[in-house]
C-alpha cells in the first residue's frame, strides 16, 4: 500500500493513504460477470422481438446474445475501471462508478467481523471478494469483489487488528 504522509501533519494524525485500483487481472471477472448478466438480458428481449414475427426467432436470439454479451463485457470493464479501495487510520473506503459516483466509507469502529471469499473464477485469477459486515442495519455489509487475494487477506488483517485495538481501549 501506498502511504503518504504530508509535512504539516504529526505524528498523532492518521496516516492518508491513497485511493488503489483493482488488479488488472480483475477485469476478466468484472467482464465475464457482466457478460453473463447481459446474455440473461438479452434473452427475454430477442423471444419478445421474435414473438411479434418482427424478425425471425433465431437471428432475433442470437443477434440478442451477441449484443447483450458484448454492451455486458463492455459495462464490465467500465465497471472495472471505476472502482477503487483505501484503508487508513480511520478506516475503509470503497468507491465506484463514474456517472452515478458512490463512495461507501467504513469506519473501523463498526467494523462487527470481516469475510473472505474466493470463487472458482476467484481462485484462478488470485482474487477474493471481501466482505466486511458493519453494526448497524442498513447496508450491513460491504462487499468488494476483484481484489488480489494477497491484499484482500492484508486488509482482513489490518481492518481486525484495529477492531481489536478499539476493542482494548
Amino acid at each position: 500500500m501506498t502511504d503518504a504522509v504530508p509535512e504539516a501533519e504529526s505524528a498523532s494524525h492518521p496516516v492518508v493513504v491513497d485511493w488503489r485500483p483493482l488488479p488488472p487481472r480483475a477485469r476478466s471477472l468484472f467482464m465475464l460477470s457482466h457478460a453473463a448478466m447481459g446474455l440473461a438480458l438479452a434473452i427475454p428481449i430477442a423471444i419478445v422481438s421474435a414473438s411479434t414475427h418482427y424478425f425471425p426467432i433465431v437471428p432475433a436470439v442470437l443477434g440478442a446474445l451477441v449484443v447483450g454479451g458484448l454492451l455486458g463485457a463492455w459495462l464490465g470493464a467500465k465497471r472495472f475501471r471505476s472502482t477503487a479501495w483505501r484503508l487508513d487510520a480511520d478506516g475503509f473506503g470503497y468507491r465506484r462508478g463514474r456517472l452515478f459516483h458512490r463512495e461507501t466509507r467504513v469506519p473501523a469502529s463498526r467494523v462487527q467481523h470481516i469475510d473472505l471469499k474466493h470463487g472458482p473464477f476467484e481462485r484462478h485469477w488470485k482474487l477474493a471478494t471481501l466482505v466486511i459486515h458493519t453494526a448497524g442495519s442498513k447496508m450491513s455489509a460491504v462487499s468488494v469483489t476483484g481484489l488480489d487475494a494477497d491484499d484482500a487477506e492484508t486488509l482482513r488483517d489490518r481492518l481486525a487488528r484495529q477492531l481489536d485495538s478499539d476493542d482494548a481501549l
